[in-house]
């Protein structure tokens, strides 16, 4: 007889002791031509900063492809993963330094693991402007909370986990 699934557990509070590691949020090095900040602040249902979440960061290069290389954990100063991770400081601020996605692709995939949560959540971060299938469907008033806001460093993308302006969260099945 096959077993029955089990409820989820909470994903947090440990992610600033097992998750982080160097250069984490560093896709590319501060200063590399080209590099921008992705940034913004974590808030839960009450608009009250959440001081331990993790934020994972996915994308394509510059010239919008996927990349497939190994080692995203690791920060060698030169190879593009694609991918990075960064914990919410004690005031919920995250912040990646990266590179601009490029238009096939131009969002940054993002997923968000914090206190409370049965399970991971999944959204986008969508560079001003651009558009696609997933961002056109949406009521113009949710589309805003997908939609990134550029400033002087690169961009930025608050993440709401509930209540009003709640950031629009992907379903992938039965994740």
């Amino acid at each position: 007889m096959p077993l029955a699934p089990t409820p989820g557990q909470t994903v947090g509070p440990f992610f600033h002791y097992a998750l982080p590691y160097d250069g984490d949020d560093q896709l590319v090095p501060r200063g590399t031509p080209g590099a921008v900040r992705l940034h913004g602040t974590v808030y839960d249902g009450a608009g009250a900063p959440v001081p331990d979440a993790l934020i994972e960061l996915w994308q394509a290069d510059e010239s919008g492809r996927v990349v497939q290389q190994e080692g995203s954990l690791h920060r060698d100063g030169w190879t593009f993963t694609g991918f990075g991770r960064s914990a919410t400081d004690r005031t919920g601020r995250y912040s990646f330094t990266t590179l601009v996605p490029g238009e096939s692709a131009p969002f940054f995939a993002i997923t968000v693991f914090a206190r409370g949560l049965m399970h991971r959540l999944f959204t986008r971060a969508y560079l001003p402007g651009t558009s696609d299938a997933l961002l056109d469907g949406l009521a113009p008033d949710r589309r805003s909370t997908l939609v990134t806001t550029a400033d002087d460093t690169g961009f930025v993308f608050d993440i709401r986990l509930q209540g009003e302006a709640e950031t629009v969260f992907i379903h992938f099945g039965d994740e």
